[in-house]
């Protein structure tokens, strides 16, 4: 077959003259959209806001607060590295069923603050209870994804009464990762300098192979990455103050939650993909639910740590039947 070569040429010039066409209508379009949006009612649901607020030590927290004031609010904790949007396929959901859903960057991650100093379990509980107090939340449901969900059992634990009526806890480094003398089972302290050392050498890459492998699952057998999540990762974890999230490493790999979990009182629905590669199954979930005074335990034989974003429509479901129980 006979290549001409300025059909690329053609193309192109084809291709510019159909953007600018497109361009041309949408900018004739504006006014009449503009006329035929309703304006908002006072019992309308209101238009996703991102706000800040500073912490009695000057942090800014990043936060996102969508939906009716008077729904019932969900609040949405992250894991490390990463930010409130990881949440999003969780976010989008509740909302649309009337749900408040609230979700934050934790400090030294995302948009807040790149704190050199507090990045630990206790000062990340204060934190979310300054957000909560200012946000005056009652009867809540906090949700927690890894390091999220340490810090959903540190807070939790030590909220005010009628500040939070159930709490979710998934693929939580709960109740301790760590290997120690009294927790044989756990990851050696060698792994977590590996992060450390990874993280103050090169992050970028690091942050890349860690979606790209065990986070997600995408290093098994069968296994089909997908660009876009392995680069939203990357994208979010790149956002965070380097600082903060080295030392973010030693508070969810070296916090003890046993105390905590003991003490909440509140229905825990505990969930954990059975094929996790970054908190183990048998080192977080059944020792987490044995601890709780009303814990359920939900396991997912084949997701991995990543299992929000790889099976939405699976983790929402079961959330939704916990938060409506």
């Amino acid at each position: 077959m006979t290549t001409n070569a300025k059909t690329p040429l053609l193309t192109a010039n084809r291709r510019e003259l159909l953007l600018a066409g497109v361009a041309s209508m949408a900018a004739s379009l504006l006014p009449t959209i503009a006329l035929a949006a309703e304006p908002r009612s006072e019992n309308s649901m209101e238009i996703p806001d991102m706000s800040f607020i500073k912490t009695i030590d000057g942090t800014q927290i990043y936060y996102k607060d969508w939906g009716p004031r008077d729904g019932k609010p969900l609040v949405f904790h992250h894991g490390w590295p990463l930010s409130a949007d990881d949440w999003d396929a969780q976010m989008l959901f509740f909302v649309s069923k009337g749900y408040r859903v609230i979700a934050h960057d934790r400090r030294g991650h995302g948009r807040s603050t790149q704190t050199a100093t507090g990045n630990n379990m206790d000062t990340y509980a204060a934190d979310m209870a300054e957000l909560v107090s200012h946000l005056d939340l009652r009867d809540a449901i906090h949700i927690g994804h890894s390091t999220g969900g340490g810090e959903v059992a540190r807070y939790v634990a030590r909220a005010d009464k009628g500040r939070v009526s159930k709490a979710v806890l998934i693929a939580a480094i709960t109740p301790l990762i760590l290997k120690t003398s009294g927790n044989p089972g756990g990851i050696p302290i060698e792994a977590f300098n590996g992060f450390r050392q990874a993280i103050s050498v090169n992050r970028a890459q690091f942050f890349l192979e860690i979606p790209s492998g065990p986070f997600f699952g995408y290093n098994m057998t069968g296994a089909t990455p997908v660009e876009g999540v392995i680069r939203n990762w990357w994208r979010q974890a790149m956002m965070g103050g380097v600082k903060a999230q080295h030392d973010c490493v030693r508070a969810l790999s070296e916090t003890d939650f046993t105390a905590d979990l003991k003490a909440i009182d509140q229905p825990v629905l505990v969930m954990h993909g059975e094929a996790d590669q970054i908190v183990p199954f048998p080192l977080a979930a059944a020792t987490t639910v044995d601890l709780l005074r009303n814990g359920t335990l939900k396991a997912y034989p084949g997701l991995s740590h990543g299992m929000c974003t790889t099976h939405p429509d699976v983790i929402n479901e079961d959330l939704l039947v916990f938060f409506q129980s």
